[in-house]
């Protein structure tokens, strides 16, 4: 339950990427495509690969370090920091490895699964800590580095994914600047998107057997996730909006999941929302799943387009299948 005058205030931001870029001439050199086959279905133009030396916890800990001092604290500030990825480094966590990284000795450390969807998971899972007074500086990383799990001879799948961080830093705030938010889930249509593992049985003795194995590259059906999202994103968009008390008129930016350039556009019909409200860094990036959201929204706070007080949608959907929206407005 919320703590009578405990609100939440998004107060820093930051974001990496990898050095490396793999424009679409470059794509298709390695599978049959082309640039304007993927440009004009997509809205993609490049995307940023990790080298072996890039991990998920350098990005992670860039983006955090960049977020920390915008809100203008010190790592030994930070309560908790929550991790939003499907591609950690150890699959025991990675959370602890960036708070290693960037000197958070106080701070918790844990990781959020919801794929595309996380950083708006971790979002209102953060708020609630701060919410109920348990956490007051709260660093909220969304970050993957799928380059590792994509099947780079199917052109239907390596077009679309790049690698990369995002972080914001969450704070106690005698003000609430998180207005409203929807999450959702449906665990029946998982099949249309997913990194599964599969078991190769080994055999210890006479009677037991086990599955040994590693995950398969990421697999989907392009077509149905591209129906899920333009139905079911607004009018999850819509809930968060009614939960907040305002209306579409309200909103100064919308930060949508990058996934694909003709999803923003048809949500953005949808909701009658103008493409000038619209932020999109997809020909740059390509998707980069729970980081998209986050990057995104740092690159366009540190060009000055977002500013203090203007209220902001975000939306993510994806793996899972999962979705959400949150309102929020930017600074204390």
């Amino acid at each position: 339950m919320k703590q009578p005058g405990v609100g939440v205030a998004i107060t820093g931001s930051g974001s990496a990427a990898p050095a490396a870029a793999l424009d679409n001439h470059q794509l298709g050199q390695i599978v049959e495509t082309s640039d304007e086959w993927i440009a004009s279905r997509t809205g993609i133009r490049q995307r940023r690969l990790a080298a072996p030396s890039e991990t998920l916890t350098t990005l992670a800990a860039e983006a955090a370090q960049a977020a920390i001092a915008m809100a203008g604290l010190a790592p030994t500030d930070i309560d908790l920091i929550l991790l939003a990825t499907s591609t950690p480094d150890d699959l025991f966590g990675t959370a602890c490895r960036v708070q290693a990284e960037i000197g958070a000795t106080r701070a918790v450390a844990f990781d959020l699964t919801a794929a595309c969807s996380g950083f708006v998971f971790g979002l209102v899972t953060a708020a609630q800590y701060i919410h109920t007074g348990v956490y007051q500086n709260i660093v909220l990383i969304g970050a993957d580095v799928l380059s590792r799990w994509v099947d780079w001879s199917d052109r239907r799948t390596c077009i679309l994914f790049g690698d990369g961080a995002g972080a914001v830093v969450l704070q106690a705030n005698d003000c609430d600047r998180l207005l409203g938010f929807e999450l959702r889930s449906d665990g029946t249509q998982n099949h249309y998107l997913n990194l599964n593992y599969e078991p190769t049985e080994k055999s210890l003795v006479d009677t037991v057997t086990i599955g040994c194995g590693t995950f398969n590259p990421i697999t989907m059906n392009g077509q149905e996730v591209y129906r899920f999202a333009v139905r079911r994103v607004p009018e999850v968009i819509e809930k968060a909006l009614f939960r907040a008390n305002l209306t579409t008129n309200d909103v100064d930016w919308l930060l949508l999941h990058q996934a694909n350039q003709r999803i923003l556009d048809a949500v953005g019909d949808r909701l009658k929302i103008p493409p000038e409200k619209i932020v999109s860094n997809l020909a740059k990036y390509g998707n980069t799943s729970a980081a998209s959201i986050p990057l995104v929204l740092d690159e366009e706070v540190r060009r000055g387009n977002i500013q203090p007080g203007e209220t902001l949608v975000a939306s993510g959907f994806g793996a899972g299948l999962t979705w959400g929206a949150a309102v929020f407005q930017w600074g204390r």
